[in-house]
């Protein structure tokens, strides 16, 4: 895949003009030949390195360099090699004709550092990439919003109608193939750990998100009407590592209509000049736990000498001072920062039930056969309750994503909750036809929410039913939920899809 790296080159690159690569070797570069200040040509464009100039305008690019006629300063891309984010404003821009400096690699960038140095997050507060800052100064982060300043007003849409579409796609990508194409793909890569049935959820998803797009595009050539949008640029790039990872020929077959869109669209020049030439999955790539283990950090442990005589009698000493706090993990840190206040479940007596066993268990073990029996084997009904919650609106539950929204927003408020709560909650049924109901395991008898005021913004819009733990009832509910899976007969509606709180 074609990518922007290293040094900036002596002369600064600008890519130009609506020329085929046949055209391109008349002019005496040959495909694959290196061009002026050491780029080098691939897949239908002239890439340079960290500080080459991308701009786009119809049609495959040509370098030219030197005194041709003066440019204006370029705007500048921040991001790391191969994001996939980044990618949808430098195909934007190849189609609008904005003029754009990548900077990803050191020396011009390193991730993890530079983003975080106060410079950067004065122009940048919430320290992500893809960041993007014009040449007037001007500085927007968030990928979407920068494909969007850096499109035409054919890419937006013409009309608030195609507008409104356009938006519409691009929230899609977000909100329905975003998460289980990051839960399925990001094991592959080493970047987090395989959990088999969240994986299996997320290729469920992915069907059914692939099946809506198959679906639309057996009546459309693009996304929305005849021509490439900002639609079509976002969902390709969100479903990018999905065909180059895990969607291998079996997998994708039945959705003949996403899969030609998806080749038309990779083939068309503008998207070339970005992409390269992208290879599609042949075998769906699995988790590899020694990529995992290599990318987690590791501190340096090293050899200690044998002390002398002197340095024991000081080690003597420093004996007697008190051990160092042990590091906090993000929730402790959280309750921390904030000023201290009466703990709201220290009134409660110490129970052997260990709810962050059980989350371990349940993040990285099969739920049936292990976590499961592990939840009943140990859980405390005198230390702890479990309840049934539904939701009280259903009527005026829409959208599925919409209705996704509200759950997370809940979990997110409640976030100081997570040491004393466990919680699968689940939405059952379609758009215009859904309900969403779950089962908690809270800390204590009673119901936690009231015990602060933090805790009370979501959960009145819920009718709330206490389970004895003892009955049949409670044993179904807490397995079905748990597992996502089961008749779900008080429910009346399919599974879609579910959230956890831990």
């Amino acid at each position: 895949m074609g990518r922007v790296r290293g040094d900036v080159p002596p002369s600064p690159v600008t890519l130009h003009g609506s020329i085929s690569s046949r055209s391109f070797r008349s002019r005496g570069v040959p495909v694959g030949a290196t061009g002026p200040g050491g780029q080098r040509r691939l897949g239908g464009s002239v890439l340079g390195r960290a500080g080459a100039t991308w701009r786009g305008r119809r049609g495959a690019a040509v370098a030219r360099s030197g005194p041709s006629r003066p440019a204006a300063a370029p705007q500048t891309l921040y991001t790391y090699p191969e994001n996939w984010r980044a990618f949808k404003a430098l195909i934007a821009a190849q189609y609008s004709g904005a003029k754009i400096r990548v900077l990803s690699s050191p020396p011009h960038f390193h991730f993890g550092q530079t983003n975080k140095t106060p410079e950067f997050l004065k122009k940048f507060p919430v320290g992500k990439v893809p960041a993007f800052e014009g040449d007037d100064g001007f500085c927007v982060f968030e990928s979407n919003a920068i494909a969007y300043y850096v499109s035409n007003d054919e890419l937006r849409g013409a009309t608030k109608e195609t507008a409104a579409e356009i938006v519409q796609w691009v929230n899609f990508a977000d909100s329905d193939i975003v998460p289980p194409a990051s839960t399925w793909v990001f094991p592959t890569l080493g970047i987090m750990h395989y959990n088999k049935q969240a994986t299996e959820f997320a290729k469920e998803e992915v069907k059914r998100v692939l099946g809506i797009l198959d679906c639309h595009l057996k009546t459309q050539t693009f996304l929305v009407g005849e021509r490439i949008s900002l639609a079509d640029i976002t969902v390709v790039c969100t479903l990018l590592w999905l065909y180059k990872q895990v969607l291998e020929p079996a997998f994708r077959q039945p959705y003949v209509n996403v899969n030609r869109w998806f080749v038309t669209c990779l083939n068309q020049p503008q998207f070339k000049a970005v992409l390269g030439d992208v290879k599609l999955c042949e075998k769906m790539a699995q988790f590899d736990a020694k990529k995992f283990a290599e990318n987690q950090p590791k501190k340096d442990t090293p050899k200690k000498e044998k002390p002398t005589k002197e340095e024991k009698k000081q080690e003597k000493k420093e004996e007697k001072k008190p051990a160092p706090e042990e590091e906090l993990d993000e929730c402790d840190q959280a309750l921390a920062a904030e000023p201290k206040s009466k703990d709201p479940f220290a009134h409660l007596p110490k129970s052997p039930f260990i709810m962050d066993e059980f989350k371990r268990k349940y993040s990285n073990e099969d739920t049936l056969t292990v976590a499961l029996p592990h939840f009943w084997e140990h859980f405390d009904k005198e230390g702890w309750s479990i309840w049934y919650a539904e939701y009280r609106f259903p009527e005026e539950l829409t959208q599925t994503f919409m209705s996704c929204n509200l759950i997370t927003g809940m979990f997110q408020r409640l976030d100081k909750l997570r040491k004393n709560a466990f919680a699968s909650v689940i939405l059952f049924g379609t758009n215009n036809d859904s309900s969403i109901s779950g089962v908690w395991v809270f800390r204590g008898q009673e119901l936690a929410f009231p015990l602060s005021p933090d805790w009370q913004v979501d959960y009145e819009s819920y009718t709330w039913r206490k389970l004895d733990s003892d009955s049949e009832e409670c044993k179904t509910l807490v397995k079905e939920y748990f597992m996502w899976e089961g008749d779900f007969k008080h429910v009346g509606k399919s599974f879609n899809q579910g959230k956890i709180f831990k």
